[in-house]
């Protein structure tokens, strides 16, 4: 079955990147000149996603107004002949069909998912955490769609982290299928040292059957006190079985100010307006450091 709807969570507070994400959703920092939570829209679509359901929380109105029209810029845009600059404002707004529902407490991803049940019905669908943008010429939801529709089980995007923060993670217990599929049969979130599976861990996206919202309504508190869905995604493993994929791309931590830097740093070298010219500024930069030495 096709994977045509996706859910966003974007309810989280933000913390790790404060004063910054006080007043302004984390998911609107922006890239370069875009919002990180377009980045993760585009990527939907890229990926065959029809509809989309973002979750929002108190103070984050500004992600609606984003993908929403707004007459008064565009008609400014006109009068001062910036047709591109129109075109695109409105190809933000025809992205996809978008819709929003708010948590209205922070209890846990597994309860933000829960919180789009009636949008999804009984379709599968993507999950794509508004914490990571993902970039890469094949997207990485696409890839884990069409291991959906390969296996016909729930699926995990997965990286290696680093053993040695893999407790700030959740770790996995997997066997190799082929190329960079695997098998996913256990599941631990934030594991105490000497309860890791694997170095293997869930990062950022996931396809899920609409099962799991059986299981979230069954799954105590976990990990803070909160409903994690990687609890949730544990039960799923060990029924029906998952599949996990090591997805192709680069993935960056919009939660994390290294991860939010470094994704500034990297598209900006790639931005077509500017990119030369910021690779001419970071030699400079980095030429006149040496020399002070």
């Amino acid at each position: 079955m096709k994977v045509k709807k996706a859910v966003i969570p974007a309810a989280g507070l933000g913390t790790r990147v404060l004063p910054a994400s006080k007043a302004m959703p984390k998911e609107m920092l922006p890239i370069v000149d875009k919002p990180a939570i377009q980045f993760i829209v585009e990527e939907a679509v890229r990926s065959g996603i029809e509809d989309i359901m973002i979750i929002t929380s108190r103070g984050k109105t500004t992600v609606e107004d984003h993908f929403d029209r707004n007459p008064e810029l565009e008609e400014r845009l006109l009068s001062a002949g910036k047709e591109k600059e129109y075109a695109k404002m409105l190809e933000i707004a025809n992205l996809a069909n978008i819709q929003y529902v708010r948590q209205k407490e922070v209890k846990g991803l597994g309860h933000a998912v829960y919180c789009a049940k009636s949008f999804i019905g009984d379709e599968p669908f993507a999950v794509l955490y508004g914490d990571d943008v993902i970039i890469g010429e094949n997207p990485a939801c696409g890839q884990l769609c069409a291991a959906y529709e390969q296996y016909g089980l729930g699926v995990a995007g997965i990286k290696r982290v680093p053993m040695e923060t893999i407790s700030k993670y959740s770790s996995l217990k997997v066997e190799g299928v082929a190329a960079n599929h695997f098998k996913i049969t256990d599941m631990i979130e934030k594991p105490a040292p000497g309860h890791e599976f694997s170095n293997y861990s869930i990062l950022g996206r996931c396809v899920l059957p609409p099962k799991i919202f059986s299981i979230i309504e069954n799954t105590p508190k976990g990990s803070g006190g909160e409903i994690q869905l990687t609890d949730a995604m544990r039960v799923l493993a060990m029924t029906d079985g998952m599949m996990g994929v090591d997805y192709e791309g680069t993935r960056y931590d919009m939660g994390n100010k290294l991860g939010y830097m470094q994704a500034n740093v990297e598209q900006a070298l790639r931005h077509p307006e500017i990119g030369v010219a910021f690779a001419a500024y970071l030699e400079d930069l980095m030429n006149s450091l040496h020399s002070s030495r």
